[in-house]
């Protein structure tokens, strides 16, 4: 049995935590604007072995899901009532996410601000204190996928995980709120009492230098649930409301447009990570709920500097669903282990856009089940002093009428 844990009172922002597993805080990073000391005479060291304080913005997309269950069992959507859902892909000119990471104290704050998918957070993680992993009898919370656990091309054991509630530096179990709550675990959302409430964000990040060494990718997950006690004339009951946000990105030190070349060709291979909401069934007699599933896999980015096109393959793995304790029935469409591919074209136009943009021609699964696709993004710019490295972010939204389909995340890669 799970231990019930009383959770204190917060105050507003952001929650100490986090660091680097087993390295130092040389080995892991974020930048962009600096503070503090002078820097290494090559700055793109600085990705790899932070000396001082920066700020990188965050090249991706982000998801949000508002809505409430109870016992009551309300048809449409499956018992998820009240539902809201949105999503928005940034650009690499009006990017909505920063991370920034203090060598000086290893602190890692992560602040995303989309009104347009409206994901809102500004967390604080301080190593080794928010540091978490999926080893020990404490895991990351419930919606965080353990990406070393898929198996094949989705594979990844460079990922580290930081965990914080919101808003209380001090905050016991990298979760924070009020009233009793059973704070759930890794495949097991939280329950609380009426009354009470949970937050907590999950921050991961690919280890810079493990696959690439001026960009990386990363992601979040943060949520945010309160319980109380609805009466509808009859009798009483608890109803649980429900705000859950994921997001991924790439972040890394971009390349002086002057030094990216205007002839040749290259092929850059690298890591995708993303997330999704796939539900086809909002107009079937057997509707199922919305949920969401992680993908982590392979990207491949082939570029003519001189025609100014680019060509992005993404093939991944798909994740198990996170299902709440409210929701019914606990079935899925896009089974975990499924294959996912989507493959697009883009232009560069560093004047304008500071890199690459494009959209998708085609998205699957298993080889066969085709995504048809109404709208769709890749946003991409090139890393490290002489465009040694690529990264960014996607979006692919669904066009059948009654049904919900979105997918998104980041990219990264590398020359051989």
């Amino acid at each position: 049995m799970r231990n019930i844990i009383v959770l204190t009172s917060t105050i507003a922002l952001a929650a100490c935590g986090g660091g680097m597993g087993a390295q130092s805080a040389g080995t892991t990073s974020v930048s962009g604007t600096g503070t503090g000391s002078t820097p290494a005479a090559d700055p793109y060291t600085q990705f790899k072995t932070p000396t001082v304080a920066k700020t990188y913005n965050g090249v991706g997309a982000s998801q949000t899901l508002d809505y409430s269950t109870d016992p009551r069992g309300i048809v449409g959507d499956r018992g998820q009532q009240g539902l809201q859902y949105a999503g928005n892909a940034s650009t690499v000119r009006d990017s909505k996410i920063s991370v920034t990471y203090d060598p000086r104290d290893a602190i890692f704050t992560l602040t995303l601000q989309d009104p347009r998918s409206g994901a809102a957070t500004d967390v604080r993680f301080q190593d080794p204190g928010s540091r978490t992993d999926f080893g020990g009898v404490r895991t990351p919370q419930w919606g965080v996928q353990d990406f070393a656990a898929l198996s094949g091309i989705g594979r990844n054991t460079n990922i580290r995980y930081l965990q914080a509630g919101d808003g209380d530096p001090l905050s016991r179990y990298g979760k924070s709120g009020n009233g009793f709550v059973n704070e759930g675990d890794n495949t097991n959302a939280p329950t609380g009492t009426s009354g009470s409430a949970y937050q907590s964000t999950t921050f991961f990040y690919e280890v810079p230098g493990s696959t690439t060494q001026y960009v990386s990718f990363a992601g979040y997950v943060r949520n945010s649930l309160n319980w109380i006690d609805v009466t509808n004339g009859v009798s009483t009951f608890q109803q649980s409301h429900w705000h859950l946000e994921r997001g991924a990105f790439a972040y890394g030190l971009t390349t002086d447009p002057n030094n990216v070349p205007k002839t040749g060709t290259g092929t850059y291979t690298g890591e995708m990570v993303g997330t999704m909401i796939y539900n086809p069934t909002l107009d079937a007699t057997s509707t199922l709920p919305n949920y969401f599933q992680w993908l982590s896999g392979t990207s491949s980015t082939a570029v003519d500097f001189a025609s100014d096109k680019v060509s992005l393959r993404l093939d991944a793995v798909v994740g198990a669903p996170f299902f709440d304790i409210g929701t019914t029935p606990q079935a899925v469409t896009i089974a975990a282990g499924s294959t996912f591919t989507a493959a697009g074209t883009a232009t560069i136009n560093l004047v304008n856009t500071g890199g690459f943009t494009g959209a998708f021609q085609t998205a699957s699964f298993n080889g066969g089940t085709a995504v048809n696709i109404a709208g769709s993004s890749i946003d991409g710019a090139f890393y490290g002093p002489a465009a040694q490295e690529v990264g960014g972010g996607f979006r692919i939204v669904g066009g059948t009428p009654d049904q919900r389909i979105d997918i998104m995340g980041a990219f990264t890669g590398k020359k051989p």
